[in-house]
């Protein structure tokens, strides 16, 4: 099994922890373990619990870890189940947690996975390969109306309503079970010219129907509430995202957090009790340096926020 990781906004990511030595400290997205082995690095006495729903990302976490699994606990599951993982573990406050969102290099270079629109492979993306839904489930079993929402919505591709037609008509005639099979559909429902600019004609519609599958904005969104209040005062909550969808949930998502009232402007006096839960660390999200985008292309698009528990 091959499994290369390149961690982004590694060192920002690290120092934004601003971890203690004797802290527990959570990895909710295990992934190659780049970012948790420099967390654990920096610990004596503390703890890592990493997370991840991927078996390959855990296996590899092991190896990687290796000289320091008496500190690390490592967990299959999802960082949605946050608060019961720790339940399980008899821990109730943590120190910091850090979330690295999306779909790993590791998953985007494994060609079976299904998650490249440049390589032939069945239609799967699924994140936990021991969940039953597929991007194959998606393709060919939504209507046309929901094909386009999640295109659009998720996709923010401007042709959804032409690709979610095409797939449909395509899918009359035979199941779309490969990737290169809905890669040659999209390409003829995009007009050629605009195919001959920008990015992957696929790109959009492949990530619409990954965060479909493994429900990622929804996840997060659900997540970041919970994981602030399992914090101890003056723990940190660092998220790294790629795309303006997921940052858009942590930039809202961290300034309703930092708010004291959430009342109306026109009520004259407070009446929601609504108490401040976190200080905003990062005004502006944290991106990388022209060196690491040279040395990592797909850290290009990485952004981080970080918001500490008061």
């Amino acid at each position: 099994m091959k499994f290369e990781h390149i961690p982004v906004l590694l060192d920002e990511a690290i120092k934004g922890l601003n971890i203690k030595e004797d802290g527990i400290y959570v990895d909710g997205t295990l992934g190659g373990a780049g970012h948790s082995l420099e967390i654990v690095k920096r610990l004596t006495s503390g703890k890592l619990i990493g997370i991840d729903q991927d078996k390959d990302a855990l296996k590899k976490a092991r190896k990687v870890l290796g000289d320091h699994l008496d500190k690390v606990q490592v967990v299959h599951d999802n960082y949605r189940n946050i608060r019961d993982i720790l339940s399980r573990l008899n821990i109730y406050r943590v120190d910091g947690i850090l979330l690295d969102i999306g779909v790993s290099s590791h998953q985007l270079d494994e060609k079976e996975r299904g998650f490249s629109y440049h390589s032939q492979a069945p239609l799967d993306m699924r994140m936990d390969k021991t969940q039953d839904f597929s991007a194959w489930d998606v393709v060919n079993k939504y209507s046309e109306k929901d094909l386009e929402r999640i295109i659009w919505d998720y996709g923010e591709e401007r042709w959804a309503k032409r690709i979610a037609r095409f797939i449909v008509d395509g899918r009359r005639e035979k199941p779309i079970d490969t990737t290169l099979e809905l890669v040659a559909i999209i390409k003829k429902a995009i007009p050629k010219k605009v195919r001959m600019k920008g990015p992957h004609p696929a790109r959009q519609t492949f990530q619409a129907i990954r965060i479909e599958v493994n429900e990622e904005l929804d996840v997060l969104k659900g997540s970041i509430p919970i994981m602030c209040r399992l914090l101890n005062k003056g723990g940190r909550l660092c998220i790294i995202t790629f795309h303006s969808l997921e940052d858009r949930i942590v930039k809202n998502s961290f300034r309703d957090l930092n708010r004291d009232c959430v009342c109306p402007p026109e009520l004259p006096i407070c009446s929601c009790d609504k108490e401040r839960e976190i200080k905003l660390i990062t005004r502006k999200p944290i991106v990388p340096t022209k060196d690491e985008i040279d040395s990592n292309p797909r850290s290009r698009s990485s952004k981080l926020r970080i918001a500490e528990r008061v």
